[in-house]
């Protein structure tokens, strides 16, 4: 392939930060979005200099000039909107999290395998250069043996009950917005197939959704992950990797890091910058292109086996708490 065409199903707030991170790749071609209105998919289109604008989803799933697909979508239409592009043989990027649970994400992936197509979870920090600096210094044993890992992410939103953070049907609540990269961030750090162990706390505001939440999870060897996150609370927005005889702090925003602070027992701290290109979202879009390239229907940087992990974890935390969304009831 030369250039990669890309199309974005869905137009709001998400897409438009996509859309801006592909611009700075020169082997990426954003060609076409799909919304549920010829008047939205016109004004995206016309912002961006599209050709290809698709009054309806389906549309642009069937597109012959689309090679992959961002869905873009909120939360619970995520596994809907994903299965549509890849029965129309499109590789897909779905934007975190990957679906409302685990048994959505298993639905996703069979389609993906069996049909040997390409699907990825589009947990964009995973793919930022100081995340790939940090998993180089795990590997070269900067901090020996990691025993713990903290991390946090949360925000004070408006309380608005219709809004996609507080509405139950739309996926609402701490969790599945910013608890998700808590979690992938403990994941990639402590082991992909998922803790041993889980336990939370939480606080349910007047929707019925998690406002905010706090969770301990527990892998083998004792090693474990203490994360929190929120909708109505700020938070520092950090993440600690601690070890045997040194530790690792990243930076804020937790969500797209630009530095981190190594601290190792009897040296003196030191503070790396690590900055990024563009938004940070054409590093996601970068690695689905090799895959692609490279005949790849998975990434080896995020599996589709450790996506799914994460949304197993997440079920886990919610059970206790009585949380079902409107589309698992």
């Amino acid at each position: 392939m030369d250039k990669i065409r890309w199309g974005i199903l869905g137009a709001g707030r998400i897409a438009h930060q996509f859309a801006q991170g592909l611009s700075v790749l020169p082997d990426a071609e954003l060609v076409a979005v799909g919304s549920r209105t010829q008047q939205k998919a016109d004004q995206f289109g016309a912002q961006y200099n599209l050709p290809r604008r698709h009054a309806s989803y389906e549309s642009l799933a069937q597109d012959p000039d689309v090679d992959a697909i961002y869905v873009a979508t909120p939360h619970p239409m995520h596994k809907e909107n994903s299965l549509l592009c890849l029965q129309g043989g499109k590789a897909v990027l779905c934007e975190k999290p990957f679906t409302i649970n685990a048994a959505e994400a298993e639905e996703l992936i069979s389609y993906a395998r069996s049909h040997k197509l390409f699907l990825m979870e589009a947990m964009w920090t995973r793919f930022l250069p100081l995340m790939g600096r940090v998993r180089d210094m795990l590997v070269q044993g900067a901090i020996s043996e990691v025993r713990m890992v903290a991390a946090d992410l949360g925000f004070r939103a408006n309380f608005d009950p219709q809004s996609r953070l507080f509405a139950p049907e739309l996926g609402g609540g701490a969790l599945l917005d910013v608890g998700v990269y808590t979690v992938s961030f403990a994941s990639m750090i402590l082991g992909a197939g998922g803790p041993t162990q889980v336990a939370s706390m939480v606080h349910l505001g007047e929707t019925g959704i998690d406002e905010q939440s706090a969770y301990l999870l527990g892998y083998d060897q004792g090693r474990m992950a203490i994360l929190y996150t929120a909708v109505r609370t700020n938070t520092p927005h950090e993440g600690l990797i601690m070890g045997t005889t040194g530790r690792m702090r990243i930076h804020a925003p937790l969500f797209h890091p630009a530095g981190l602070t190594l601290t190792v027992d009897g040296k003196a701290d030191q503070v790396m910058k690590i900055p990024f290109e563009g938004n940070g979202f054409n590093y996601e879009a970068a690695e689905v292109m090799r895959c692609l390239r490279a005949g790849k229907t998975e990434s080896d940087t995020l599996s589709l086996d450790e996506t799914l992990a994460v949304m197993r974890t997440m079920d886990q935390i919610r059970a206790p708490w009585g949380l079902k969304y409107p589309s698992e009831r």
